[in-house]
């Protein structure tokens, strides 16, 4: 994949692909007739290549899951310190109003 930012995320892109590759199987599937044992043989077929695309996908997803999670905890830790200042500097300011 490009490493350029489009506007999609990678999840988005590959659920689409396989979105894709399923509606396009499905109509394969209901234009063309096979026999049952023909049908059962096809449906077999795409099934264990959507499942290979999914395992192939996987890693990546889980490294993208753990990257906006640690991008996530970041956040959430630059916040909170930014939080915490704030509430200590409105404690400070109401100690010395009350002191004056």
């Amino acid at each position: 994949m490009a490493t350029e930012d489009n506007g999609f995320s990678a999840g988005a892109v590959a659920f689409a692909f396989l979105a894709g590759a399923l509606i396009g199987a499905g109509a394969a599937l209901l234009l063309a007739p096979q026999t049952g044992a023909e049908m059962r043989r096809l449906l077999k077929d795409y099934a264990e290549k959507a499942e290979g695309e999914i395992r192939e996908r996987v890693p990546e997803a889980k490294a993208m899951l753990d990257s906006v999670i640690e991008k996530g905890k970041g956040f959430a830790g630059e916040k909170k310190a930014v939080l915490s200042a704030a509430i200590e500097a409105g404690r400070e300011a109401m100690r010395k109003h009350r002191a004056s």
